[in-house]
């Protein structure tokens, strides 16, 4: 298996690793609000993500940032309970735009992007080679496979939601607020569980 299929395996699995399903929590919360037309948008939310991810992990192998891996487990499960209770307060209000500020959202993401990123640092320093000049590609290969793993769940995401929608008849609002609650409501022990504390 040449080094870019290595790499990128490993962010694919890193994503799709049920183990580690806080990743797809964040991911669920992230694209609940939108459909197949909005695939411009969902895919500027997915590919933010990954640069804020990718980020955090270039500065953090390349001993730039350094951060306490309890103030980051903590915060990661942070990230995703705003996500999904943003989408519980945006769609309570029956009469309320439902219009994103689509520049405050891709904003969040990439700094809740960032700290996704390095949650994961640890891990990916531990895999990569100790010399500084075979890091780059490595890192952007495994950022291609998180990015590939994202959209696959994003996917998922937006055809079970059209499902949900167009043939058991739920209702847009209703169900942006059952799962986005679930999310939330699945987020919380991890929270309060936090090393942090």
């Amino acid at each position: 298996m040449s080094d870019f299929w290595l790499y990128f395996n490993i962010g694919l699995k890193h994503v799709l690793d049920i183990r580690g399903y806080d990743h797809v929590l964040f991911l669920i919360a992230l694209a609940l609000p939108y459909a197949f037309k909005d695939w411009r948008k969902i895919l500027l939310l997915v590919t933010l993500f990954t640069i804020g991810h990718t980020l955090s992990l270039l500065l953090s192998v390349f001993g730039m940032v350094t951060i306490n891996s309890a103030i980051v487990e903590f915060l990661i499960p942070v990230t995703i309970f705003i996500t999904a209770v943003y989408n519980i307060f945006k769609w309570a209000k029956k009469s309320s735009s439902k219009n994103d500020s689509l520049i405050f959202i891709a904003v969040t993401t990439l700094l809740f992007g960032i700290i996704h990123g390095l949650g994961f640092s640890n891990y990916i320093k531990v895999i990569l080679s100790p010399e500084a000049d075979e890091k780059l590609f490595p890192l952007l290969e495994f950022a291609l496979g998180i990015e590939a793993a994202q959209v696959i769940v994003v996917l998922s995401v937006l055809l079970l939601s059209f499902v949900v929608q167009e043939f058991l008849r739920f209702a847009k609002r209703d169900w942006i607020l059952v799962l986005s609650a679930f999310v939330a409501g699945v987020t919380v022990p991890m929270i309060i569980n936090s090393e942090i504390w």
